[in-house]
């Protein structure tokens, strides 16, 4: 289970996972996450929206951040930078986003890890524990993921977080240009209302 820590307004929301911690990102964290986003580029280039020609820069990452405060303020989105447990080392990000209210109760997670920390786990500890945080604390019914067909991790990784394979979707995101299908997941809260779970145990 995910532990909560709200340490102070400057510091915000934290929330520990196994070797991992998540956090929303801060102006201090520019400098750790342009080196890694550059060292990474071409690793993670071929799965993500084209990056704008200002991307890395210090400007860019400010207009991030607002654009996640506001998300994080109506209530839409909670974009966090993922951190290794043993050093604080800035390892990759992860954001739960699209969160729908009403009837519907879901949100849509998606992820990045830096080349030098992929393939040790970190990723599916941080949607391990963002799935936590979705299910417990925002009580949000479903979440859902997306990748591209070819894309053998992500799809293991979803796998092992729990989630289902539901459907194929066409074109679905542009992805580096160009407008791709994906293979769409789904997982549901194994909780009940009220933060009970389907065993009647409160949580």
């Amino acid at each position: 289970m995910a532990l909560l820590d709200w340490i102070g307004a400057e510091s915000g929301l934290r929330i520990e996972g196994e070797g991992v911690r998540l956090r929303p990102p801060r102006a201090s964290d520019y400098s750790e996450w342009r080196e890694l986003r550059a060292r990474s580029r071409a690793f993670l280039q071929p799965w993500e929206p084209t990056w704008p020609a200002d991307d890395l820069t210090r400007a860019a990452f400010r207009r991030r951040l607002t654009a996640y405060a506001r998300d994080r303020e109506a209530g839409v989105a909670h974009p966090f930078f993922v951190f290794r447990q043993s050093d604080e080392a800035l390892v990759g990000g992860i954001t739960l986003s699209n969160i729908r209210r009403g009837v519907a109760q879901m949100g849509s997670v998606g992820y990045w890890c830096g080349q030098p920390y992929a393939r040790n786990g970190y990723t599916l500890a941080a949607v391990k524990t963002l799935i936590g945080f979705a299910f417990r604390s925002l009580a949000l019914h479903r979440l859902e993921a997306a990748c591209l067909p070819h894309n053998e991790p992500s799809r293991r990784l979803l796998n092992k977080a729990g989630f289902t394979e539901e459907g194929y979707a066409k074109a679905y995101l542009k992805i580096n240009g160009v407008w791709r299908d994906h293979v769409l997941f789904g997982l549901i809260s194994p909780l009940g209302d009220a933060g009970v779970d389907q065993e009647g145990v409160s949580v």
